[in-house]
């Protein structure tokens, strides 16, 4: 392997320490074209705020940016790019592209992101019903050769699809996986990955990260146990790579800043479990898991318009809209969770965001 194609040591170092990763959203104007400033705003938006990293070209930047005649995969990843160059930030700062697709697309939205200065592929296993466990590790392995590789357990609901233990295990032995998103929205497949990683003889060179929205706080506070072989192993969900932490993101940073301070205590308070339940009510009004999520994205972009940073809730597919009852949803959890938005802090710097 290259070490072209390695995270940097102080970037691994972060990933490794835990980070809160935004999924980058998409800003469309009335038409349905890009909206450069405000796309430019989301950007300095989570830079401001503390994230340790964007996943640009993932499902909250909608598949659609990849179709023929809309080709705005290359410009979104470009954008996000220029603007963490121009923030010039004092911290390691990851940033993460959505690669996904068969394998010659998946290579080569992968050289794109490196192209761009990219530091690791979030590689999604969605769409893929017609290749098998040992076609799709063999697809991680030529990303992989590309650059860093994310691995990501996306929920079936959505388009994702069930992997054996066995699968996960021989994925996290392939050299340059570097970290795995999961997100199954499922107990028992959140087991297996993390099981699988703990047999794995790179299991402390692969940070696992959150993408369960329904339970973020009890992921961010479980280190998993198991014997492995005689040996008992350790491990625990580091940090996030969520579409929820698109939205509040400084109120994210500040979350996971206190976990991290919780868990060096060995005694976890049972509030968390409370705000663990805050947080997920406050996932269901934004993801709309009562309509199979089909408002998700529109859910996320509807608490950005909200702030300002966006100007709409429209989506490339005009059938992507807010759910029936969903605003008054969002509405609840901004009236029954006050302390967990930034709106203030929005507030305070959304003009210096959208300016030229």
């Amino acid at each position: 392997m290259s070490q072209n194609n390695l995270l940097s040591r102080e970037k691994a170092k972060a990933l490794a320490e835990g980070l809160v990763i935004p999924a980058h959203p998409l800003a469309l104007n009335a038409d349905r074209k890009l909206d450069e400033r405000r796309q430019r705003g989301l950007t300095r938006y989570y830079a401001a705020s503390g994230a340790g990293g964007i996943a640009v070209g993932v499902h909250s930047t909608q598949f659609e940016i990849r179709d023929k005649g809309i080709d705005l995969y290359e410009p979104v990843l470009r954008l996000a790019a220029e603007e963490i160059q121009r923030a010039n930030l004092d911290r390691p700062f990851i940033m993460v592209a959505g690669v996904c697709g068969p394998t010659e697309q998946a290579v080569n939205e992968a050289n794109i992101a490196k192209g761009l200065g990219y530091d690791a592929a979030l590689l999604s296993m969605g769409g893929l019903a017609d290749m098998s466990e040992q076609d799709i590790l063999k697809r991680t392995e030529a990303i992989a050769q590309i650059m860093p590789v994310i691995g990501f357990y996306l929920q079936p609901s959505v388009g994702g699809k069930i992997f054996s233990f066995d699968f996960w295990r021989q994925f996290a032995e392939i050299p340059n996986v570097v970290a795995i998103k999961m997100a199954p929205f499922n107990r028992y497949q959140t087991i297996d990955v993390v099981r699988a990683v703990c047999y794995s003889s790179r299991r402390d060179e692969i940070s696992l990260y959150t993408g369960n929205d329904d339970n973020i706080i009890n992921d961010l506070l479980t280190t998993y146990r198991f014997n492995v072989n005689g040996e008992i192993v350790e491990k625990p969900v580091i940090g996030g790579l969520l579409g929820h932490w698109a939205v509040w993101t400084r109120k994210a940073v500040e979350l996971l800043e206190e976990i991290k301070q919780v868990r060096g205590t060995g005694a976890i308070p049972a509030e968390w479990l409370t705000r663990n339940v805050e947080v997920t009510d406050s996932n269901a009004a934004f993801f709309d898991p009562a309509n199979q999520f089909h408002g998700c994205i529109p859910g996320i972009h509807e608490v950005l318009r909200r702030q300002g940073l966006l100007e709409g809730t429209w989506c490339l597919n005009p059938n992507e809209t807010l759910s029936p009852g969903q605003s008054e949803e969002i509405d609840r959890v901004y009236k029954d969770y006050p302390h967990l938005n930034d709106d203030e802090f929005v507030r305070e710097h959304l003009e210096h965001w959208l300016a030229d």
